[in-house]
């Protein structure tokens, strides 16, 4: 018992530093892990020692992936790629289908993208189909940031996804092919089906702020828009399958050497240095400044997934993981189910999906450890789902969705808010319901 109050009490610091002290989740992470450390008896010259193993750990094989998806983001963003992708979709729909065709739009633009770069992608189109259709913002933009925001939540190669997956040791391939599938009900849900029953109920009092990104700019066509947005995880799902394509075990190596996300992730960025840089005037001086440009934000993102990671081998290391493992299987608590609600009241109270996703992950992992007959790859899925819920006035996300679709607070947790809580809960609805077939 007194290891279970210590871990809950690490969480609580986790969630006061950064939602009252106003810390940086880094920084509270880290006291948090310390604080479990010392109090749970962990002797002094393991304690650094366990750290040092947890973020390295974690870090090791995610740092060269989330540069790589940086970069590849902002080639899309830069080349106006993103942008001709929604296009294309709307094009294809009609104006009947807008909500739609928006899906489909923040589906792929944001399978490479981080949600605040899909966001700057999406939304000008968004505005300017507004403002030509006269037809309420929120029909056509609430399901383009449904797209985004479930596979920035879900899906590989983004950050918390990826981390997730080493944590609990989760076979890649497969976290992408569930993960699709558990995506579609949930973005069509939370994204068309309530975006046509509340724009009826919430006209936005004022005018959105007009992003500005030059749509009239030279665009890549849509062919090559979606082969380089589409290449990475084509490669990860073929490294997936050709297992069991009966290939000779050379090429087989091969196909699984360039599906792994690095090297898969690495061919895309030369691609599209290629095709959406090269091809559209893009000179190799402006290639690197984007390079240098959007890597400068990632330190962030890497040392919160670090912390986490090294929480979790405390977790571990302290023996406060087995003890929370061997109450989870005295009252039969599912893993799945666990994972889901320590998600959620994490990304509740801190407002970060990726702390929750990470936090989440390296609290289940040691109690699963030496669980029997748990899909860690949905539990992945099923983190992920807890992370997305009910975001509000301390998530960055609700505050760029307000300003801009020009809400007010109380307009935006009628939209935003219940679109990310349903968008958790049918998540982690199919997930459950895969996970009687899996």
């Amino acid at each position: 018992m007194t290891h279970i109050i210590l871990a809950l009490l690490a969480i609580i610091i986790v969630i006061l530093g950064v939602s009252w002290f106003k810390w940086h989740a880094f920084i509270s992470l880290t006291v948090a892990g310390l604080f479990l450390a010392i109090s749970s008896g962990l002797s002094m010259d393991k304690i650094v020692a366990s750290y040092e193993t947890g973020m390295g750990g974690t870090l090791g094989h995610l740092v060269g992936i989330l540069a790589l998806g940086t970069i590849l983001g902002k080639m899309m963003a830069e080349s106006g790629a993103g942008v001709q992708i929604a296009e294309f979709f709307i094009k294809k729909f009609g104006v009947k289908y807008l909500p739609w065709a928006m899906l489909l739009s923040g589906i792929v633009v944001g399978l490479p993208v981080f949600f605040e770069v899909g966001i700057l992608i999406i939304l000008p189109l968004v505005i300017s189909i507004h403002k030509t259709s006269k037809q309420n913002i929120l029909l056509i933009a609430l399901p383009a940031i449904t797209g985004l925001s479930i596979v920035h939540g879900l899906v590989p190669p983004h950050p918390g996804a990826v981390a997730a997956i080493g944590i609990y040791n989760a076979n890649l391939g497969k976290v992408l092919l569930y993960s699709l599938i558990v995506v579609i009900p949930s973005a069509i849900l939370a994204g068309p089906v309530f975006a046509k029953w509340v724009h009826k109920r919430v006209v936005p009092e004022n005018e959105p702020e007009l992003i500005k990104i030059n749509m009239e700019a030279k665009k890549p066509g849509a062919g090559i828009s979606f082969f380089v947005i589409l290449l990475p995880v084509i490669l990860m799902i073929f490294s997936a399958v050709a297992p069991y394509m009966h290939f000779s075990v050379g090429l087989t190596k091969f196909f699984v050497f360039i599906g792994s996300p690095l090297l898969a992730l690495l061919i895309s960025v030369f691609v599209a240095f290629y095709f959406l840089g090269v091809r559209q005037g893009i000179n190799k001086a402006d290639l690197k400044k984007f390079t240098e440009e959007c890597l400068l934000p990632v330190g962030s993102i890497l040392a919160i997934i670090g912390a986490g990671g090294a929480f979790k081998q405390i977790l571990i290391d302290s023996g406060v993981g087995t003890t929370i493992g061997g109450y989870a299987q005295h009252f039969s608590l599912s893993p799945l189910v666990l994972a889901f609600i320590i998600a959620g009241l994490i990304r509740i109270a801190t407002g970060s999906a990726t702390v929750a996703l990470t936090t989440a992950a390296g609290i289940v992992a040691p109690i699963v450890q030496h669980m029997s007959g748990v899909n860690l790859e949905l539990l992945v899925i099923a983190t992920g789902a807890g992370s997305l819920m009910f975001s509000h006035v301390n998530d960055a996300g609700f505050w760029m969705v307000k300003e801009y679709l020009g809400l007010s607070v109380k307009e935006t947790f009628k939209t935003w808010t219940v679109l990310e809580t349903i968008l958790s809960f049918v998540a982690f609805g199919v997930t459950l319901i895969l996970n009687m077939f899996v």
